[in-house]
């Protein structure tokens, strides 16, 4: 993937079309789709302008909503009509979501009658509900047919389909009276009659159903699609299960920051990102020189702690030896920890209301690895070096160190999360700091204690 947006920054630097266009052609759609959030926002409408036009619908179809933006920004007007007639209904309505009302209201205008009342449809339920996720591109046949005539009539409708492997049955007033797959449809005897062979109990969601509730249980129940009913039972479309992932993707993170108090988090961070990466240099200096100012104050003062004990080191030559160690393990601890607390925090593994909960936890998890580590590292540096007293410094230092970090791990992007801070640059750097000049303080102060006969 790296030498792919190589290519194609090189061929757009040189302006190389012909280029361009044969590397892009012979790429898959995940390396597009990588490359074109990347791009600057002029050079996005350039790539995508250049792939065939069924694959550029779906790929349109498949990016982020601001790359979306970007990318209508730059079309021609006839090109933003093109491409938004081409849409499924469902992703077009998350599309003008997303759009300002002027816009919006040209784009539905462009539409012919037919897509303007598939979309005018879904537009008319509320926001956030299966009734405005769903596509009314559906297969449906009625149960008093012969499973001969339901396949001619799946074959002739197929094309404008969305998926035409769930097929559902109605009564003439097409309220949902049963499902079956298309597995099922062919195998079975082409004389039978649909209601016959059909399953009759099917799980369904209602139009005002939260999104995420209807995302949920489709994902529980492992089907490619799910069927949306109104209050009459009349089947008016289906959520598919790429569409169910989208969901419960951006549920979860709004869930999260709404717990939290911080409802506009999601954009905040979406902006803090955008700006890490692709800002000005002093755009990135202010968010991240900060924090390794934090670490170098840091490291300037552990060296006056490595000062403070200098008689020590000057004594036992061999107490220099394990200050590495102790300040790499706590360091890894830390890191791993900070990386947990951020990873569940977006899947929702953690709940801010529970913090003290997680926090308590994952002390625990830190102090049960520092004693284990603390033990076999205390056994080597008492053999290494023949001095028993040593390995126990050695070993309880690394214990608490590692306990201390952990908890730091968790402790540090908490705070940073609740004052609205950047977690991403500034977590490590600071527990980084805390971690060195406390663990080579509660080393050298064991050391002291248990070796001051030696010194």
């Amino acid at each position: 993937m790296d030498k792919f947006k190589a290519n194609v920054r090189a061929n757009l630097e040189k302006r190389d079309m012909e280029a361009l266009k044969d590397t892009v052609i012979q790429a898959d759609n995940v390396e597009i789709i990588s490359t074109l959030h990347d791009l600057p926002a002029e050079e996005k409408g350039i790539l995508f302008r250049l792939l065939p036009k069924e694959r550029a619908l779906h790929i349109f179809e498949q990016l982020e909503s601001n790359t979306q933006q970007q990318l209508i920004r730059s079309f021609t007007e006839d090109k933003v009509i093109e491409v938004f007639a081409e849409m499924a209904p469902d992703d077009r309505v998350r599309l003008l979501d997303e759009l300002p009302a002027k816009v919006t209201k040209n784009l539905i205008a462009s539409l012919d009658q037919e897509e303007r009342q598939a979309t005018a449809l879904l537009m008319g339920y509320e926001e956030e509900t299966a009734g405005r996720l769903m596509t009314p591109e559906y297969v449906t046949v009625k149960k008093e047919m012969k499973v001969s005539a339901a396949l001619e009539a799946v074959r002739l409708t197929a094309a404008e389909k969305e998926t035409i492997y769930i097929i559902y049955v109605t009564d003439a007033s097409r309220k949902l009276e049963g499902v079956l797959s298309l597995r099922e449809l062919v195998m079975a005897d082409p004389e039978e009659i649909i209601g016959n062979v059909m399953h009759q109990k099917v799980a369904k969601v209602s139009t005002d159903t939260d999104q995420e509730e209807a995302a949920r249980l489709l994902q529980s129940l492992d089907f490619l699609a799910l069927p949306v009913v109104d209050k009459e039972n009349r089947i008016v479309g289906i959520m598919t299960f790429d569409d169910a992932m989208d969901i419960i993707e951006e549920e979860t993170t709004e869930d999260i920051f709404d717990k939290a108090g911080l409802a506009d988090l999601t954009d905040r961070e979406s902006n803090r990102s955008e700006r890490l990466v692709n800002g000005t240099l002093i755009e990135i200096w202010k968010v991240r020189l900060p924090f390794l100012v934090i670490t170098m104050v840091g490291g300037l003062l552990a060296g006056v702690v490595i000062d403070s004990f200098e008689e020590a080191l000057e004594a036992i030559a061999a107490v220099a030896i394990f200050i590495p160690v102790i300040m790499d393990m706590g360091g890894n601890a830390g890191t791993q920890s900070s990386t947990i607390f951020a990873r569940g925090l977006i899947l929702g593994h953690v709940d801010t209301s529970k913090f003290m909960k997680h926090l308590g936890k994952e002390t625990l998890v830190g102090l049960s690895m520092g004693v284990l580590v603390g033990i076999a590292t205390g056994i080597i540096a008492s053999t290494w070096q023949g001095i028993p007293e040593l390995g126990i410094a050695v070993g309880v230092a690394l214990a608490l160190t590692m306990t201390l970090a952990t908890a730091l791990g968790f402790f540090i992007p908490y705070v940073l999360f609740k004052l609205g801070i950047d977690q991403a640059a500034g977590a490590d750097p600071i527990i980084t700091t805390i971690k060195d000049i406390s663990g080579l303080v509660i080393y050298f102060v064991l050391v002291t204690q248990l070796l001051g006969y030696l010194m």
